[in-house]
């Protein structure tokens, strides 16, 4: 199953398909006791897929078949053991793709010409993800971080490791000589292809980025690096060698503090638009807003979610029994308010106070 949602492979995805292009979506649990009923669900919405494949008109015998195939393919592909909280196919004729997301979304079936992109954007917003790149005299570990946890990334040439003759990490320590692995010319080389394999990662799949290691290889790496210039440091070794769950325990803290005072821009930028006239709040606001490109910072609460009605010139809440309820319109402001270049947000529920999940600050 796919995780990390890349730009080149968001445009991929994007990318126009003969028809039909089937998006099945549905929620996922972490926990039981909904957890057990995942497969059930998944199951049904596959054959629903199925269902409305054969009753359309427009798909041919043969292109039918084969996306059935691709769809049965893909169930077989899905691994619920470690489920997130929202799981899509796509399938189109001779591909399939299986993704899990860290956000609900909405059960439902959408056969068109391109797959059903936002609700995955949304959930990559929403994950908060970022790089973090631990380092030892003969290692480099990079790590793919999240909102609750970090698992080891073994791509773009990653780890990066090295031999060193006559180290020794624990007489180092012993002997307080620890500094002297960052003092020779091979380690300083070391740093520096790992430093250039980061720029790459970052190129391609730019978030923030969180340096660990000793003191001494912080500051070697700030001397010999430049795509890390801009990392913040964490001064914690051994995590290079160490564990997903040693190394969460050792980045949980800083990233609680830099959520922290992300909330804390977030709500004065919010204030400060007030003062301005350049605030904006609610769903139907900012569907129009984001539509017309105006919003330059929008703000969603975690778990916020609302089902609406389109009424042609606003949204009017809605049922999700209603054939047409929209679901995910969160989800869709925020991929539109990101296509425009907007700066997207997520803060703890709550958070925004009296615009009840949603609000932004207009750029006119």
């Amino acid at each position: 199953m796919e995780h990390v949602l890349s730009p080149a492979t968001l445009a991929e995805l994007r990318r126009p398909r003969p028809y039909p292009a089937v998006s099945v979506l549905t929620p996922t649990h972490r926990r039981d006791p909904y957890k057990t009923q995942d497969q059930v669900r998944l199951r049904n919405m596959v054959a629903e897929a199925k269902r409305q494949l054969e009753a359309d008109p427009a798909v041919s015998r043969e292109r039918r078949a084969d996306v059935a195939r691709h769809l049965d393919q893909a169930l077989s592909e899905v691994d619920l053991t470690h489920a997130e909280d929202g799981l899509a196919i796509f399938a189109a004729s001779g591909e399939h793709e299986v993704w899990s997301l860290a956000r609900s979304v909405p059960e439902r079936v959408v056969l068109s010409d391109t797959f059903l992109t936002r609700n995955l954007v949304s959930a990559q917003t929403a994950g908060r993800p970022f790089w973090i790149l631990s380092l030892s005299a003969d290692r480099a570990t990079l790590w793919n971080g999240g909102v609750d946890r970090v698992v080891e990334e073994r791509a773009d040439g990653f780890p990066l490791a090295r031999r060193v003759e006559n180290f020794d990490p624990e007489r180092q320590q012993r002997v307080g000589d620890q500094a002297s692995a960052f003092r020779e010319e091979r380690t300083r080389q070391f740093l520096r292809e790992a430093d250039t394999m980061m720029s790459t990662v970052l190129r391609e799949h730019p978030r923030p980025l969180y340096v660990t290691g000793p003191p001494a290889a912080l500051a070697l790496l700030d001397e010999v690096g430049s795509a890390t210039k801009g990392a913040v440091h964490v001064p914690h070794g051994g995590l290079a060698h160490g564990t997903p769950e040693s190394v969460w325990q050792a980045i949980r803290p800083v990233i609680e503090t830099e959520a922290r005072r992300n909330t804390d821009a977030v709500t004065r930028a919010l204030e400060t638009a007030r003062g301005r006239r350049e605030f904006a709040a609610g769903v139907d606001e900012l569907w129009q807003s984001a539509r017309d490109g105006r919003v330059r910072l929008l703000a969603v609460e975690e778990n916020y979610r609302v089902t609406v009605r389109d009424a042609g010139d606003h949204l009017i809440l809605a049922e999700s029994e209603d054939l047409e309820s929209r679901e995910d319109i969160v989800d869709e402001i925020v991929e539109q308010c990101l296509e425009t270049g907007a700066d997207v947000r997520f803060v703890p529920d709550g958070a925004l106070g009296e615009a009840e999940g949603i609000a932004g600050v207009l750029r006119y």
